[in-house]
């Protein structure tokens, strides 16, 4: 799974594409694991994704855990329909911050605490 990377100041942006399920899951593990290092207002881009399973969802967890511990924020934006709907059934909406555009999102994370 390609993950594209951009830094704007001190956020970083995650853009991913395509699916995120078992297949790609541990390979993104390991990715974010070393992108995400140092990094405490983290974007996820999800308007390229089509799909994501249990252990993609995993992942996203894992990655909101990790920037937590470090007291930063992370957000997602861009989810597609049938994204958000698997979210929202199994309660990622209730403990993650997503919104629907990248401006929302950044809005988040630069906010003053």
């Amino acid at each position: 799974m390609p993950i594209i990377a951009e830094h704007q100041g001190d956020v970083l942006f995650l853009g991913l594409s395509g699916r995120l399920d078992s297949n790609q899951a541990a390979e993104l593990e390991t990715s974010f694991l070393e992108t995400v290092a140092g990094a405490n207002k983290i974007l996820l881009d999800f308007q390229g994704l089509e799909f994501i399973s249990s252990a993609g969802l995993r992942v996203i967890l894992m990655t909101a855990k990790r920037t937590k511990q470090v007291g930063g924020h992370l957000a997602l934006f861009g989810l597609n329909a049938n994204i958000l709907k698997v979210f929202r059934v199994s309660g990622f909406l209730k403990i993650l911050q997503v919104f629907d555009t990248r401006e929302q999102a950044l809005e988040f994370v630069n906010a003053p605490e």
